[in-house]
């Protein structure tokens, strides 16, 4: 059992727990998404298109929030208005419209391996999901000890998975974050919580259940970082892994069952500047 922590002096831990509980129902609804990446999957109702642009937004996720939003959308128009379709059925001469794409470090070699793991992936999978699972046949949001604490071992294994491939560029490794290099995997644990979390306020989308809520860690950017640590809840100043698991361990104590919840919380304080 995790210890409890002392939180900001003075204020007690149901004081905190009450104040996260109000700012996450507050931040959790679809109001406070329309500037948000999730928005973009959210154009969608089939789930392997909510998986691919829900994936290909989380990736983009870096910088001003309208210039996200713009590339993404780019990048469904790119796709004819159909990702699914596109990435199985497209033909080669279809790929030229992707030279000019380019976000950041995100480039046309990137976007080209993108398309080409999904086309590979998609021929024998019905369900990004699958990539993730250590055992697709059992998933790890079956009962018992043998259920990873945490999704840890998902994001290894999924970049193991999406790295192997002949003809997988080096550069592109960047934008696939692991824990095995302490990575914060800020943008994947996002896209994570997007399919995983299953809730009535129709932000998150839920369409996954071989991996449980209870599994999830923290998305932390140094928004949530300086957040958490001013209320009390974190105590390492580098956002990498270890904070983002040392965040989760903490808001565990509020809520076992999904602790990422509070997500919408502390992205929602720092966002909004109300510290």
């Amino acid at each position: 059992m995790t210890q409890e922590r002392n939180l900001l002096p003075g204020t007690s831990q149901e004081l905190i727990h009450e104040f996260l509980d109000t700012k996450a129902d507050f931040y959790n609804r679809p109001s406070f998404i329309e500037r948000d990446p999730i928005s973009i999957p959210h154009r969608f109702s089939q789930k392997q298109d909510i998986e691919i642009m829900g994936f290909w937004s989380a990736v983009l996720a870096w910088g001003q929030r309208p210039v996200i939003l713009r590339k993404a959308a780019e990048l469904i128009e790119h796709m004819d208005g159909a990702p699914y379709d596109f990435v199985r059925n497209h033909q080669e001469s279809d790929l030229k419209r992707f030279l000019a794409f380019k976000h950041r470090t995100f480039n046309t070699t990137d976007a080209l391996y993108f398309l080409h793991f999904f086309r590979q992936y998609y021929q024998t999978n019905d369900s990004l999901e699958d990539a993730f699972l250590v055992s697709p046949d059992s998933g790890f949001a079956e009962t018992g000890s043998d259920r990873p604490e945490t999704v840890e071992s998902a994001l290894v294994v999924f970049h193991d998975r999406f790295c192997c491939d002949p003809f997988f560029p080096s550069r592109t490794r960047k934008h696939i974050a692991t824990p095995a290099r302490n990575s914060s995997c800020k943008r994947l644990l996002m896209f994570l919580r997007w399919m995983v979390r299953q809730d009535d306020r129709g932000v998150d989308f839920g369409v996954w259940t071989r991996l449980h809520p209870s599994q999830l860690v923290i998305p932390i950017d140094v928004h949530v970082n300086r957040v958490a640590r001013l209320l009390g809840l974190l105590t390492r100043q580098q956002t990498d892994w270890k904070a983002a698991m040392e965040l989760t361990e903490t808001l565990r104590q509020f809520d076992p069952a999904d602790p990422v919840r509070y997500d919408f919380a502390l992205f929602g304080l720092g966002v909004e500047g109300e510290l």
